[in-house]
């Protein structure tokens, strides 16, 4: 392992770095922050947290422990409640909930597994002991990129991982993967991956684990229910679902039944679920559990349901919604994270994501201390006092454009996966997601502004056994179905085809205009007429202004090839033909979808040349995902709509040419 780690961080280390980034890009390894429009490629360190086999073991433990008492305290609170009918859990502290979903009390899984999928974040002290800083129950986020993360490292390091003998993830995914399927009524199950959209911040991780575990990338409005039954539209027909993985929050889960402003949820779906047709991981509602609220209780309902001290410990957490505890919590104010109680806005905090938000009581101005002081007076169970933590350090490599990489200690929070497995027992990932702060402070458990992640390796003494896929069983019988493809996606595929398509036609016609070639008018390429006509029609097509013809041809091919606010201009033909493929990224392969994603690059409006040249990048960028559709994708349905949308514009295009070209092309060599 030393020599390992000495490699990466010795003479090397610059050229592990170019090599990291380069896998990054090629793995199109992605994220968008708040507020982002653009997608950001993905911080890597080069340096893995490495945790000792041993040390791991204890994390373990604790991790099937809390686990398992997460699932008690979920089955109790929407069964029996029999937690707070004997006093160890506050009602209040379930019902202030905003995840509380008064719904799902009565309505228990069918093979009674409240949570498939686990997320939490750890924190190891300056003294080694590891302590729980949040539970992640909602959404996984980070299980795609801790895979993510080893695909990239291991690849810019070659034979290091394995040399160290570091622990492989793809059996935790089979193992998670037939953990789901086990709790569906079907032998065979068709299991789906719900999203909220190509918008949604993590987006591009949900498409990486949909494509990796062979699961239909799903969004609401691809779902129906009908007789009980959750079916996925396709082109052949309605195709049942039996399970759901959903990355969407419970009461956007199905507008009649929840929230009814949500536009991503599934009409209906609490009948397919509720009556036992429908598996859902993790189960609606269980996110109640995420509640800051809940973590001032966690020790004693550990001792209470199972019985046990608790392995993983919180960070202290006191509610502020019992006297005596609020009373703690103004002495020790300047000493504590003041943070909402049960995952909603409150007043005096600020933040953009509550669940996270907090503020520290030194840092406050003496308005702004009053201020909140007073708002706690008022309603005091909306709010909680957290210990500050103190974090332990990793080995980071830090540096810029303007210096030299340099290795130093920053400190890191660990994110945790559990997951149930084939045999319904809690699998936990060897490894996970880490995240480390570039400028020395970390507080919340968002990537925040120049953080890094860092792919966490468990290192074993022994060699380890090779895993090879994350298929269980037999092989499957040979099908010719050509897959699930949904009604969205096949429509995408068609417009997806018809932009590339446009943008590429554009691109020639002006091409022609600047005199490079065109020979439809017989080697009369400088004559005024067919200018003429080919202005005219880029703008019967939308690609520039009637304002715009008037002007001289650079200006005119310049405009074309930039202006974003006309459709048929090719920035935007680029543009919606991206924002298109974001939908379709779990169907695109990696080399494919790299072409696709590349920026393109900006022109000058006055530079003939700068604009010649973009012409030549942007042809061979549209002959690269042609020569790929053609000799590389697999002649499936969605190969076919994608073909039709390319085949049916160039035919447009040709058509609309020969049309506009028809009298200009007529002369004397005719």
């Amino acid at each position: 392992m030393a020599g390992g780690l000495a490699a990466l961080s010795g003479g090397k280390a610059g050229s592990i770095q170019d090599q990291l980034g380069r896998q990054i890009q090629d793995l199109g390894m992605t994220f968008r922050m708040a507020k982002d429009e653009e997608e950001r490629a993905w911080p890597l360190s080069p340096l893995p947290l490495i945790i000792g086999a041993e040390e791991w073991a204890g994390i373990e433990r604790g991790l099937i422990q809390r686990a398992e008492l997460l699932e008690h305290v979920a089955a109790d609170i929407y069964g029996a409640q029999t937690l707070i009918s004997g006093g160890h859990l506050p009602a209040a502290v379930v019902a202030g909930s905003r995840y509380f979903a008064r719904k799902m009390v009565g309505v228990p899984p069918r093979e009674d597994h409240y949570i498939h999928v686990y997320a939490v974040d750890l924190a190891r002290g300056p003294r080694g002991q590891w302590r729980v800083l949040a539970d992640r129950l909602r959404l996984a986020t980070g299980i795609g990129h801790a895979l993510e993360n080893r695909l990239a490292l291991s690849r810019a390091t070659g034979s290091l991982l394995s040399d160290i003998n570091v622990r492989r993830l793809a059996e935790f995914f089979a193992q998670m993967r037939a953990g789901i399927a086990r709790d569906c009524l079907r032998d065979t199950p068709r299991i789906a991956l719900l999203t909220a959209g190509h918008y949604n911040q993590s987006y591009p991780e949900q498409a990486h684990l949909a494509r990796y575990l062979g699961f239909p990338l799903v969004e609401g409005r691809d779902l129906t229910v009908s007789d009980g039954r959750l079916y996925v539209r396709t082109i052949a027909g309605p195709k049942r679902i039996d399970a759901l993985w959903r990355w969407i929050a419970t009461d956007a889960l199905d507008p009649l039944n929840f929230d009814s402003r949500s536009a991503i949820g599934v009409p209906d779906v609490f009948d397919a679920f509720a009556g036992g047709a429908l598996e859902v991981a993790n189960w609606p509602g269980v996110e109640v559990l995420e509640s800051t609220a809940f973590a001032a209780f966690m020790p004693r309902l550990c001792r209470v349901a199972l019985g046990q001290e608790p392995l993983l410990p919180n960070i202290a957490t006191w509610w502020c919604g019992q006297r005596g505890e609020a009373e703690e919590v103004r002495r020790r104010f300047d000493e504590l994270v003041i943070t909402p109680a049960h995952g909603a806005p409150v007043e005096g905090i600020d933040g953009t994501n509550p669940m996270t938000a907090g503020v520290v009581g030194s840092e406050l101005s003496g308005e702004a201390r009053e201020r909140l002081l007073e708002a706690m007076a008022r309603r005091p169970m909306d709010y909680c006092g957290q210990e500050i933590v103190h974090l332990s350090t990793t080995p980071a490599m830090i540096g810029s454009q303007n210096t030299e990489n340099s290795i130093v200690p920053r400190p890191f929070t660990l994110r945790a996966f559990v997951a149930r497995g084939a045999d319904g027992r809690w699998q936990v990932m060897p490894g996970g997601f880490g995240r480390l702060s570039s400028t020395g402070e970390l507080r919340t458990s968002l990537m925040g502004e120049g953080d890094l992640s860092a792919d966490v390796c468990v290192v074993d003494d022994r060699e380890l056994p090779h895993h090879r896929t994350t298929t269980l069983g037999d092989s499957p019988p040979i099908r010719r179905g050509g897959g699930i493809l949904s009604s969205q996606a096949a429509d995408n595929l068609y417009w997806f085809g018809r932009y590339n398509e446009r943008a590429e036609v554009t691109v020639r016609v002006l091409r022609a205009l600047l005199g490079q070639s065109l020979d439809v008018d017989n080697g009369s390429g400088n004559d005024p007429a067919v200018k003429k006509r080919l202005v005219q029609l880029l703008v019967t097509w939308g690609a520039i202004s009637a304002r715009t013809a008037r002007a001289k041809v650079p200006e005119i091919c310049a405009s074309a090839m930039a202006d974003l606010k006309l459709p048929g201009g090719v920035a935007a033909l680029v543009r919606n033909s991206q924002r298109v493929g974001l939908s379709l990224r779990d169907r695109f392969a990696r080399d494919f979808w790299r072409i696709v994603s590349r920026p393109m690059a900006d022109t000058r409006p006055e530079d003939a040349r700068a604009t010649l040249k973009l012409a030549k990048d942007l042809l061979e960028h549209f002959n690269a995902l042609a020569g790929l559709v053609s000799e590389n994708m697999v002649r499936s349905p969605a190969w076919c709509f994608l073909d039709t949308g390319r085949r049916i514009e160039r035919a447009l295009s040709i058509c609309r040419i020969a049309r506009a070209l028809l009298t200009a092309s007529a002369g004397p060599d005719a």
